[in-house]
């Protein structure tokens, strides 16, 4: 592990020198992840890219994406498109990319189980904003607004996540 390594642990992540106050799944920190378990996955994750809602925010680094009103992010295991980004109109199930709350204004993608997607082993694990402290995600890492904007600004595409399977202090 380094310093440039965003390191989960039970009082938060560690990341540049400092610990950041994080949210996890509501099914905690799993070696079995699967679609739908609510459970953070446990190992080493890469940032792989960034998605922000350009009416909302600048332009957070010269490698951020812009979110679209079309914009959604498959979780239907059964389409091959599964744990991409896809574009309305799509009918298989997914998750809208541009919510009215504030929760994906910015949002860190990882790789967990892609480019090669197998069904069912859970999609959409990303970094973003939280609802509220200690407020559980559906295994994403959630931070406070201005928290995910600092840590934002320092990683680059490869940064990695370790997320062990037992979390220590």
């Amino acid at each position: 592990m380094s310093p440039a390594d965003l390191v989960l642990t039970r009082s938060g992540l560690r990341f540049m020198g400092r610990r950041f106050p994080c949210s996890i799944g509501k099914g905690g920190v799993t070696g079995a992840k699967r679609e739908g378990d609510g459970a953070t996955p446990s190992g080493v994750l890469r940032i792989t890219g960034m998605l922000f809602r350009p009416d909302r925010l600048c332009r957070p680094t010269s490698w951020a994406t812009p979110i679209g009103p079309h914009d959604l992010w498959s979780d239907d295991a059964g389409d091959p498109r599964y744990n991409q980004l896809v574009r309305a109109p799509y009918t298989g199930s997914h998750e809208r990319l541009r919510r009215a709350d504030p929760l994906y204004d910015l949002v860190l993608l990882t790789d967990w189980n892609w480019p090669n997607a197998r069904a069912g082993d859970g999609s959409a694990i990303f970094l973003h904003q939280w609802r509220r402290p200690g407020y559980p995600t559906e295994g994403c890492i959630a931070f406070s607004r201005q928290d995910l904007h600092w840590i934002a600004a320092r990683i680059e595409p490869g940064t990695r996540i370790i997320v062990p399977g037992r979390l220590e202090s």
